[in-house]
């Protein structure tokens, strides 16, 4: 059990696309299909669930830091909830407590687009079966799911104005991690060099201009998951107009 918690990087290396890495991808989807399939079923224990994944991704997040701290590798440099999926985590928190239709535009954008790379790509030392795989993980499928569940089991709708108001919050977001960086030596928002994992990053150029190439890639995967809702709407003032 010791070992599960331990600090020892060789002992449990990491790689992608490995099988426990497709096992994690492989969960991940079979559960977003069946959010879908069993929506209706699942609203029922709305409340429920709702605690459940609060209650998971905040105990994971607590545990995540309390690792580090023992093992005195708790920094400032990396620990700030500064990186874009800890800042998504946060916002599901807030969600998943308060309901609001305003936090949910923003960490459907930013949340899903920034978790899933992270589980495509991860920027991960410790792989299976050590804590910070599955805490990894878990927290960042249950940022998708979450959104998922707000989508499918709720029927909240990603809006025009929604994708705006993300991007420019992402950018302010980026603006804070900017400055951290200078001030900790740190890499939020991996603006101040690329992961050290292979990544979708190693497509985007050399440092600085990759972080052009970022700002392009993040409105135009916004704009890809918006567009599904759009053609939604299309149709269903199509069949409205033929009626």
């Amino acid at each position: 059990m010791s070992h599960f918690f331990s600090h020892n990087y060789q002992a449990f290396p990491f790689s992608t696309f490995t099988l426990s890495h497709i096992a994690m991808i492989a969960l991940f989807t079979g559960v977003a299909v069946f959010l879908y399939i069993f929506r209706k079923t699942i609203k029922r224990y709305d409340r429920k669930l709702r605690m459940i994944m609060f209650l998971l991704l905040f105990v994971l997040e607590l545990l995540y830091h309390f690792w580090l701290y023992i093992g005195g590798y708790w920094e400032i440099s990396f620990t700030l909830p500064l990186q874009l999926c800890s800042i998504s985590l946060l916002l599901c928190l807030v969600l998943l407590a308060t309901e609001s239709k305003a936090v949910f535009q923003i960490v459907y954008y930013i949340g899903v687009t920034g978790a899933l790379m992270a589980i495509l790509t991860p920027e991960l030392f410790l792989g299976f079966p050590h804590f910070r795989f599955f805490q990894f993980f878990i927290t960042h499928i249950l940022i998708i799911w979450t959104c998922l569940y707000f989508v499918f089991v709720r029927q909240f709708r990603p809006t025009g104005r929604g994708l705006i108001e993300s991007f420019i919050f992402l950018n302010l977001c980026a603006a804070a991690a900017f400055f951290a960086n200078k001030l900790t030596g740190g890499n939020y928002m991996f603006l101040a060099r690329k992961p050290q994992n292979n990544s979708l990053l190693d497509y985007f150029g050399p440092y600085p201009y990759y972080i052009i190439t970022l700002e392009i890639a993040a409105l135009f995967l916004f704009l890809l998951l918006l567009l599904p809702f759009k053609m939604i709407g299309k149709n269903k003032d199509g069949k409205a107009e033929s009626a």
